[in-house]
């Protein structure tokens, strides 16, 4: 009985501890230009008040992809610059 309340102690840890991961987010796509090229080395700026940085940046790739990993929920502004 006391293996099974142990058990079930460490189940329930781990459910908690890894909650917060399912709340975050990210946003990804490609930079492409009105001909369809792609456009890498783009500045691209996620820019929210949630985050305690408040913006955060990244450039696209030599195929015109960008990642913003680890956002917090909320509304964000995403400002591209060349």
């Amino acid at each position: 009985m006391r293996a099974l309340a142990t058990g079930l102690v460490v189940i329930a840890a781990l459910v908690c501890l890894s909650t917060p991961a399912f709340s975050q987010a990210a946003v990804a796509g490609a930079v492409r230009d009105s001909s369809g090229a792609i456009l890498p080395g783009v500045n691209v700026e996620a820019s929210s008040p949630v985050l305690i940085e408040k913006s955060r940046a990244v450039v696209t790739d030599g195929t015109g992809q960008y990642w913003i990993v680890d956002l917090k929920p909320g509304t964000y502004t995403v400002t591209f610059t060349l």
